[in-house]
């Protein structure tokens, strides 16, 4: 079974939660309410695919994957921002992005972990 790294996936939630919030505080100072009533179902998946370009760059994750896990916390963003109301979406759909990109370069495998690994459980001492 393949594992994830919590160190990445809250790095990623960090940088993306970061970008996006910034962008939006930008926007929502800059730009009259009713854009985003008229113009929000397109210029919202916009700003989530460039934050998530960004953020896949910052921490250094491959461009299809990158693209993948922001399809990915798109939609199921998306599915629940229609059920539960945006904020909860946006919630959904970061986290979704980055779990994701959390199993990023964490590959199986089949061999005991040598002694000296921190993660090798302590048998010896039980």
């Amino acid at each position: 079974m393949t594992g994830v790294s919590s160190r990445l996936f809250w790095r990623v939630a960090a940088v993306q939660v970061l970008l996006t919030g910034v962008l939006f505080a930008v926007l929502a100072v800059a730009v009259p309410h009713h854009f985003f009533v008229t113009w929000g179902i397109v210029v919202g998946p916009l700003i989530w695919i460039a934050c998530s370009l960004v953020t896949g760059r910052i921490v250094g994750l491959p461009l299809l994957f990158t693209v993948f896990c922001a399809a990915a916390g798109g939609v199921a963003g998306t599915l629940v921002g229609l059920v539960a109301g945006h904020p909860v979406g946006i919630v959904a759909g970061v986290a979704v992005f980055a779990a994701c990109a959390s199993g990023y370069g964490q590959r199986p495998t089949d061999e005991p972990r040598p002694p000296t690994d921190p993660r090798a459980p302590d048998v010896a001492r039980t």
